[in-house]
């Protein structure tokens, strides 16, 4: 299914900060019509990247949120019987209830299969998912076709999707779910990389906040004992609220007062945690 949408190149999105080895393993996967399984702790910005290549591609895109319980039929169609039953029942639907394809609703890998442009198919954290969703899906993926079986009916994908797959690792993949799929770990920011992606979503932001709050991020995310670590999205939103506050000053963070704990952690025992950890800070 190779065409001239294999050719096209992301080169990062307003807001995604990308690098270099990242740019290239999303390309390759595009260019050889595969998955790009995404790895990386919580807020490294693998869900966000999927909305990236969207944006930039200027293609739609249709995430499929896995639960633990779902099954794969789900994420391709879903017979409506009970909607069928009332308009049976009640007679007064303009469908023909005798066609029972007037009752199959696609899923989100569905959906990206009838689309009538390429979309960009978003898998976020397949680890949830049992191994047989995960290598069942993979197979429909390959073959960019499935059956409905209700009406005997084969979808095949009028474009093929840009697919990216997430996973927080909570769980192994299977091997035949690695081999069929590129892979990228995306390793947390290091302070630098992370002074570029604030500087990207606040352009006037002075040096002084920037230095002193990347510093004491940081600090919190070394501060132990805690469980969910602030990841980028918690940093970003820290800084709104510091901004915000008419009151605050930066020499306060120097002083080790780290006002807004609660926008960094969302667990009560990390927060506590965190607020005796501050208690001893001095920057």
């Amino acid at each position: 299914m190779h065409d001239e949408n294999s050719l096209i190149r992301f080169a990062g999105a307003s807001k995604y900060v990308l690098d270099e080895e990242l740019a290239k393993i999303v390309n390759i996967s595009m260019a050889l019509e595969m998955p790009l399984l995404l790895k990386g702790e919580p807020g490294t910005g693998k869900t966000m990247l999927a909305y990236a290549i969207a944006e930039a591609l200027s293609m739609p895109l249709i995430v499929l949120n896995v639960k633990s319980s779902m099954k794969l039929v789900e994420a391709l169609y879903q017979y409506d019987t009970l909607t069928r039953l009332n308009d049976s029942r009640f007679g007064d639907s303009k469908r023909d209830v005798s066609n029972i394809e007037n009752y199959i609703r696609m899923g989100k890998i569905g959906q990206s299969f009838v689309s009538d442009i390429r979309v960009v198919l978003l898998i976020d954290e397949i680890d949830k998912a049992d191994t047989d969703f995960q290598d069942d899906m993979l197979d429909v993926l390959d073959q960019m076709s499935f059956d409905i079986i209700e009406i005997d009916k084969t979808i095949k994908a009028k474009n093929r999707p840009v697919v990216i797959i997430t996973s927080n690792a909570k769980k192994d993949l299977s091997d035949p779910f690695l081999g069929r799929c590129n892979f990228h770990h995306i390793a947390f920011p290091d302070p630098d990389m992370m002074r570029t992606i604030l500087s990207v979503h606040f352009p006037d932001i002075s040096k002084e906040l920037l230095e002193n709050s990347v510093r004491a991020f940081y600090r919190l995310r070394d501060v132990r004992g805690v469980e969910k670590k602030p990841a980028t999205r918690e940093l970003i939103n820290w800084i709104r609220a510091l901004k915000a506050d008419l009151d605050f000053k930066v020499k306060d963070l120097t002083k080790g007062e780290v006002p807004y704990l609660g926008v960094l952690f969302k667990k009560s025992p990390d927060y506590t945690v965190a607020q005796g950890a501050v208690s001893r800070f001095r920057l």
